[in-house]
């Protein structure tokens, strides 16, 4: 960790990995959040972009405010890499995570930043948005989604999530797993887990084969960690489970059921791979 006597109290880090026509929005959005006591740093991590992600991003610097802005440009791909960069150049006591593609609400970082500021570990996110998608099929599919549990019992974060320093270093480097916003969320007991209610934006992807390749990867993740960190799902959240939710929701959004069902039938038909999507 750098440190001086003019450090942010908040470090934002960014991994991005060709995020062009993305990676402005997401910074227009942040640096429009109310103002953070001690200060505020942004650090983008191009990882192995072949596209103009760090053009895009350094145009950013005019509308920066009273941010600090840094652009990494690793050639090295990878997320686990990057998130090491970042962390290595942060100097807040909180950090933040946030992916490139997310849009936070003007009050977000503040209320993290509050939260997360006191010397026991402690973890933190927002409430999840799920944006109206451009596709039918998304649309569907999102109208389904929104009401798993999982975004209505804890502290999801996904997409965006932060911790204090104590709370960092109960591991060390970030290993090489698929599912990192899980490896570091069930790092942490539900009591030191905070729900802030600001929102933010998690778009999903669009159209049924990007939802497919999202939906396998994301089952992956899950029981890669419940294979190599079984001792972490101790700290998983207790959620419905059983017909009754899955058949609410389905009344509410039959179609949308639809959707997620064909996904699902899609991925058990398709197993195995593990290719790169967004983690949706």
């Amino acid at each position: 960790m750098l440190t001086d006597k003019t450090a942010p109290r908040l470090s934002v880090i960014i991994p991005a990995h060709n995020e062009a026509g993305m990676i402005g929005d997401c910074l227009h959005a942040l640096f429009a959040s109310d103002p953070v006591a001690g200060g505020a740093e942004v650090i983008i991590v191009a990882n192995g972009c072949h596209d103009t992600t760090v053009a895009e991003a350094e145009a950013c610097r005019a509308s920066a405010r009273d941010w600090t802005l840094t652009v990494l440009d690793l050639q090295q791909g990878g997320k686990p890499g990057a998130l090491s960069a970042g962390e290595a150049a942060a100097r807040g006591m909180v950090l933040a995570y946030l992916d490139a593609d997310v849009l936070v609400s003007p009050p977000l970082l503040r209320q993290i930043t509050e939260v997360l500021d006191h010397p026991e570990p402690g973890y933190a996110s927002g409430q999840v948005v799920i944006p109206a998608p451009r596709s039918a099929f998304s649309r569907l599919y999102a109208g389904f989604y929104r009401q798993v549990p999982f975004f209505h019992h804890g502290v999801p974060g996904c997409g965006f999530f932060a911790m204090n320093r104590a709370g960092r270093a109960r591991w060390g480097d970030w290993p090489g797993i698929i599912s990192d916003d899980t490896f570091a969320r069930l790092h942490f007991a539900p009591r030191e887990r905070h729900a802030v209610p600001a929102r933010y934006e998690w778009p999903i992807v669009e159209g049924i084969e990007a939802l497919v390749r999202v939906r396998r990867r994301q089952d992956a993740g899950v029981a890669e960690i419940a294979q190599r960190y079984p001792a972490l799902l101790a700290n998983d959240d207790t959620r419905p489970s059983g017909p009754g939710w899955v058949l609410r929701a389905a009344l509410r959004a039959p179609l949308g059921f639809l959707a997620y069902v064909i996904v699902a039938l899609i991925v058990r038909a398709r197993r195995g791979g593990t290719d790169w999507a967004r983690g949706r």
